[in-house]
C-alpha cells in the first residue's frame, strides 16, 4: 500500500510562519533517524522487517517502507530528493478506525519500535493543546487539521522547507504527515 496521496494545494494556503526548524529528526522507539540523512535501508535493517517498495518514475518516483501495529499505520517515504540512497524525506503515520491487520503488504513493526516520534516531542494521541505547547502556534488551523510550515536558509546557503500536517479526531492527534526538502 503506497502512502496516502498528498493534496499539493494544501501548501498554497499555508504561510511559512514557523521560525524554528521542523521535521529534522524522528525516532522509532530507541532508533533515531534524521530527515534527508537516514536511508530507508537503515530503517529496514534496524527494524529487521519490511520491504522497500517503489512507485512511479523519474521526478514522480517514490520509495517507501510501510509498517503496521494494531491501529497504527506508518510510512517512511523517499521522494526524488532522497536521491539514489533513498533518504527519508517524508513520514506519514495514521491511527485508523479499525485494526489494520487484514493488510498483508505492510510489515508488522515490533513493539520495541513504538512509539513513533517527530522531532523528539510529537506523537499520536496528543491533545491539540499539547501539540501547540510542544510546537507553538500553527501556521494554519482548521477544525480537524493543523499545519506547520517552515522555510529558511541553512548555514551552507541551501534553502530548507519543512512542514507538518496534523489531523485530529475528538481533540486527539490521529494523523501526522511531515517532510523536509533542502534545495540550492
Amino acid at each position: 500500500t503506497p502512502p496516502p496521496p498528498l493534496d499539493e494545494h494544501v501548501f498554497e494556503r499555508v504561510p511559512p510562519t514557523v521560525v524554528k526548524r521542523l521535521a529534522t529528526r524522528f525516532s522509532l522507539g530507541a532508533f533515531a533517524g534524521r530527515f534527508e540523512e537516514t536511508p530507508l535501508g537503515a530503517v529496514r535493517e534496524a527494524v529487521g522487517e519490511g520491504t522497500i517498495q517503489q512507485q512511479g518514475d523519474a521526478a514522480g518516483s517514490i520509495n517507501w517502507l510501510c509498517y503496521k501495529r494494531a491501529q497504527h499505520r506508518l510510512w517512511l517515504v523517499s521522494s526524488e530528493i532522497g536521491g539514489p540512497d533513498h533518504l527519508v524525506t517524508e513520514i506519514v503515520e495514521e491511527l485508523t478506525e479499525k485494526d489494520t491487520e487484514t493488510s498483508t503488504d505492510c510489515a508488522i513493526i515490533p513493539e520495541k519500535f513504538a512509539p513513533f516520534v517527530f522531532d523528539g516531542k510529537l506523537h499520536l494521541g496528543m491533545s491539540r493543546q499539547e501539540v501547540i505547547t510542544a510546537l507553538g502556534p500553527p501556521s494554519k488551523s482548521e477544525a480537524a487539521q493543523m499545519s506547520y510550515s517552515h522555510e529558511g536558509k541553512l548555514a551552507d546557503g541551501f534553502d530548507e522547507t519543512a512542514w507538518l500536517i496534523l489531523g485530529f479526531r475528538d481533540d486527539k492527534l490521529v494523523s501526522m504527515r511531515g517532510g523536509k526538502a533542502t534545495t540550492n
